[in-house]
């Protein structure tokens, strides 16, 4: 714990500048929920150039990543992870292609197109998700809006990068013509980047290439506006050395339609989304291959999505009243095989199927000048199922033979309904200082991985543990219970936004030690088979759980020009049934930015501490990592209205360290020992420029 004092010094200091209240124009009421209640990284402002979304809500309180690529980072909060936190994109839910989360919803928002990354903070309203236990986050990459007048005007931004870690560079452009009635708008991008490097040599492997299209067409009369936009995503090569199998190619379509009216008393949303997501893999075409030839595999998996939302608010004189009704659809497959032999077969998933039909109703009531409410409730019914499964070692090897006919023996329909409710309290005390309480009951089913990996794979939804699992067909689905208390407080040129909170998740679903004795002798049998020492498996069941914690962001003004920002993060995830933590938990962590304003100048330097992680969980058998600090420096220069440029280094001197959410290395290297936990990346400098008009 010898950081603890140097992350307690830098939570005194400051908040990242990119952090920002979603709304920052004076308050017209004394409380102004959308104020407090959300983080919003603007991305014409951020000068990041990672290519993974996912790395941004390192700069929201609370939030973190697990990083198991360079494009794979799953979004993490207040210790969740996963499915458990709920995501859009552009309005649409987005069900992985990959079973182990190699194109986590995020990737399908690159940061050189989005426009904004919106974090609420803590407990979300049950109007945001069907599911979202975790928390939810909603990205945009809008193009285009309409003007006032019916003269068409053009607006457009083109921007390239490139940073010295990976030799990577991106080039991106956006252009739309838009007037009062109609806009229309075209976006393309194209990234590439090699492998990363660290102190002590390559990570590999880690390169990626990645290219982006979208077209998006408004219309507007008078209160009625009607959207429509079509993405095409590519993805090929993409290391992800902590899983098993590298990226070949993700290949997506995502098509959206909006309608929006708004009326003085009502405003109704109607969206429908749809997409289908194709995904191939292989643990040979990046890595070193397998020396037994069968030890070979790729893997081809696919998914399509469709998904609807309706609501209507009503505004009265003391709020308003949100009514929604919403619908999500995934259908899943996976072939596994060898190139080498064409009579090996493994169906992972064949149409596995999870459906959430939801209703909402939300109250947001202003008692008082001085007191504001929101109350929500949503009923969700999520159903489940799967088809039968087939696999060469099922018809050859008795364990597995015993796993597939019992998994198509059972019945495979799953059917919940699930309750969640919300209650959210705001009481200004002055102009200065807001009080704050949070409770709510929120709920979560079984993903269809957890449910319906029927033979021990290392298909986790990304947890990269290197343990296989089996699904359980029995899942109930997991209830929280979370309470949180915090204040935003504003004193002159100093304010800061602190939250404490507590979540106790009863049937958390959790990989305990298998007792399927056919589940683990298949293991063992393919360990002697092939002379590896994979662990016995898991099995993902029902455990008791609870995560507590407290997090802040805050800012010192000290001029017009200079101000100081920080950040404060603490999370304990703890097993409640037996004594163990919780699996790949960010340490406590801080972070401290000077930063200078003023003179077409916008620039920063930051230190950023993590703590040790000692509390780790011996179930998945986690290994403890030390802490360690980072130095980034950035700046941007706006020459006029037109161009910007930006440069920067990111861990500035070079510190080797291991980041406790990255995963396990993977792949034969001779610079990171096999099964070692991979290191951050090192020194990166990198160039941005954007041109807008």
């Amino acid at each position: 714990m010898r950081h603890t004092t140097a992350l307690i010094g830098l939570a005194c200091l400051g908040m990242p500048h990119t952090c920002l209240h979603a709304d920052e124009s004076p308050i017209e009421e004394v409380i102004v929920i959308e104020k407090y209640a959300k983080r919003a990284i603007y991305l014409e402002d951020a000068l990041s150039v990672s290519p993974d979304t996912a790395q941004l809500l390192k700069e929201v309180p609370g939030g973190n990543v697990n990083g198991n690529g360079p494009l794979t980072g799953i979004p993490q909060y207040r210790g969740m992870y996963g499915p458990r936190i709920g995501i859009t994109v552009n309005g649409a839910t987005i069900a992985p292609a990959g079973p182990n989360w190699m194109d986590p919803p995020l990737s399908y928002a690159a940061p050189s197109q989005l426009v904004s990354l919106e974090v609420y903070r803590g407990i979300a309203p049950v109007s945001v998700m069907p599911e979202s236990i975790g928390g939810a986050i909603v990205s945009n990459t809008k193009l285009g809006d309409f003007t006032h007048t019916l003269d068409w005007q053009s607006t457009g931004r083109v921007s390239f990068s490139g940073q010295t870690v990976n030799d990577a560079s991106l080039l991106g452009g956006m252009a739309a013509f838009a007037n009062q009635s109609h806009h229309v708008a075209v976006a393309a991008m194209s990234e590439q980047g090699d492998d990363q490097s660290f102190p002590g040599g390559k990570i590999l492997p880690s390169e990626f290439d990645r290219q982006r299209g979208e077209v998006a067409y408004g219309y507007r009369y008078g209160a009625h506006t009607l959207e429509f936009g079509y993405t095409r995503n590519e993805t090929g090569n993409a290391g992800t050395p902590a899983l098993p199998m590298d990226i070949d190619y993700f290949d997506g379509d995502l098509y959206r339609a909006k309608y929006q009216y708004d009326g003085e008393r009502w405003q109704i949303d109607a969206q429908l989304n749809a997409s289908e997501l194709v995904h191939g893999m292989t643990n040979y075409h990046l890595r070193p291959v397998p020396q037994n030839l069968a030890l070979w595999r790729q893997n081809t998996t696919d998914v399509d999505n469709f998904g609807f939302g309706l609501n209507a608010r009503r505004m009265d004189s003391q709020g308003h009243w949100l009514l929604g009704l919403d619908y999500f659809d995934e259908q899943h497959n996976g072939l596994i095989d060898n190139p080498n032999n064409s009579m090996f077969f493994v169906e992972g998933f064949n149409n596995a199927s999870r459906e959430v039909l939801g209703a909402f109703v939300e109250r947001e009531q202003r008692f008082t000048d001085t007191l504001v409410a929101e109350i929500g409730v949503r009923v969700n019914q999520v159903t489940a199922d799967a088809d039968a499964v087939d696999a060469t070692p099922a018809r050859m090897m008795p364990p597995a033979m015993m796993l597939r006919n019992t998994f198509n023996a059972a019945d495979r329909n799953a059917d919940d309904t699930n309750v969640d409710a919300v209650a959210k309290l705001w009481w200004s005390r002055s102009d200065q200082l807001v009080l704050y309480a949070g409770l709510a009951r929120k709920t979560r089913s079984a993903s269809f991985v957890e449910r319906y990996l029927w033979l021990p794979l290392q298909a986790t939804g990304g947890l990269a543990d290197g343990f296989t699992y089996t699904g359980n067909l029995d899942l109930q689905p997991e209830q929280s219970t979370e309470i949180e208390f915090g204040t935003d407080l504003t004193l002159g040129r100093f304010s800061l936004s602190p939250r404490i909170f507590v979540r106790d998740v009863d049937d958390f679903i959790q990989g305990t030690p298998s007792t399927d004795a056919s589940a683990v002798m298949m293991v063992r049998m393919m360990n002697m088979a092939n002379g590896t020492q994979v662990p016995d498996p898991l099995q993902f069941n029902n455990v008791d759980a609870r995560f507590y914690g407290f997090d802040m962001d805050w800012r010192v003004s000290i001029n017009d020009e200079w101000s100081v920002t920080g950040l404060l993060n603490y999370v304990r995830g703890e097993r409640r049934d037996i004594d163990d933590d919780l699996y790949r938990i960010a340490p406590p962590n801080a972070s401290f930015q000077l930063n200078y304003a003023a003179h077409k100048i916008d620039a920063s330097l930051e230190l950023v501490a993590y703590d040790d992680q000692a509390h780790v969980s011996l179930t998945n058998r986690e290994v403890r990592t030390d802490g360690y600090e980072l130095l980034n420096l950035t700046a941007a220069y706006q020459f006029n209205d037109t161009l910007r440029l930006a440069v920067g280094a990111e861990n500035l001197l070079d510190e080797t360290y291991l980041d406790h959410l990255a995963g396990y290395n993977r792949v034969q290297n001779q610079d990171i020992m096999l099964g070692s936990r991979l290191p951050g990346t090192g020194r990166n400098v990198f160039l941005r420029a954007d041109i807008a008009w």
